[in-house]
């Protein structure tokens, strides 16, 4: 189990910063889901509780998702479920329970980078980008592709746009990780298609989705998508057998997203 010696429930994002930094073992706590698969013991936990950041907005253009918010927040939100097609929530809502859901939290699940998230490739196909204390705004796929660092994300921005998206995903039972996940998306005839749960971190299959706005058959992207992404096995799945699992599910999330109004 991961432990820490001291809790910080820092009033402001700059104190917050200012206790995360002031020693190389402090950490941000997030929800505290995952504290269990950990063995690790950490000097200070910095909380955001009291920062403000559980929120939802919406504005003309963009709805932004502040770090405290939890998957449970996304999961019922009336925003979040007219936002293409409803992806984040129905990406989410295959987490484990209510009760789990009900304690992660967005910055947590984003700035985690986990492999196995089931929310990040639906951002990913939303076009989200984050908003970090000192790094600044950036494409989440940008971000997806840095190395760990000491910052502190502060929201998730979404834009709002005519998108069309589905997410897929394969578990062995319903409290497991997902063996792969794909989400895709289509704005304006330009297509996403994330893969994750490789078991690396989500990641954009580009040349799948220019396949798609070329003309060609969801089929045919689908190989592309496998082909063009890198997996691996573990003790869940054989790489082998990933790669199947991402033909199969990009094919499907491209179907549903050509059938969506």
């Amino acid at each position: 189990m991961l432990t820490f010696q001291k809790l910080a429930q820092p009033q402001s994002l700059a104190e917050a910063y200012e206790i995360l930094t002031a020693q190389k073992n402090n950490f941000l706590l997030g929800g505290g889901a995952f504290l269990r698969l950990g063995s690790a013991r950490r000097s200070t936990a910095v909380d955001l509780s009291a920062c403000n950041l559980s929120y939802i907005e919406e504005t003309e253009s963009e709805v932004r998702l502040g770090a405290m918010a939890t998957l449970r927040d996304l999961e019922v939100s009336p925003v979040l479920r007219r936002l293409g097609c409803g992806v984040a929530p129905q990406a989410v809502s295959h987490i484990i329970g209510v009760q789990f859901r009900q304690s992660v939290t967005v910055g947590g699940s984003v700035f985690g980078r986990f492999g196995f998230s089931d929310l990040l490739p639906a951002l990913l196909v939303l076009g989200a980008s984050v908003h970090l204390y000192k790094g600044g705004s950036m494409p989440l796929a940008q971000f997806m592709e840095q190395p760990p660092q000491k910052d502190i994300l502060i929201q998730v921005v979404i834009p709002k746009a005519s998108c069309r998206a589905s997410y897929q995903q394969m578990r062995t039972s319903c409290s497991d990780f997902p063996l792969l996940n794909v989400a895709a998306s289509e704005t304006d005839g330009v297509w996403k298609i994330a893969v994750g749960a490789r078991p690396g971190r989500a990641a954009l299959a580009m040349q799948a989705a220019a396949c798609l706005e070329a003309g060609s058959a969801p089929e045919e992207s689908a190989r592309l998508a496998a082909a063009e992404l890198s997996f691996s096995g573990n003790n869940r799945a054989s790489e082998e057998y990933r790669r199947q699992l991402c033909e199969a599910l990009t094919a499907r999330a491209v179907k549903e997203v050509l059938a969506c109004n």
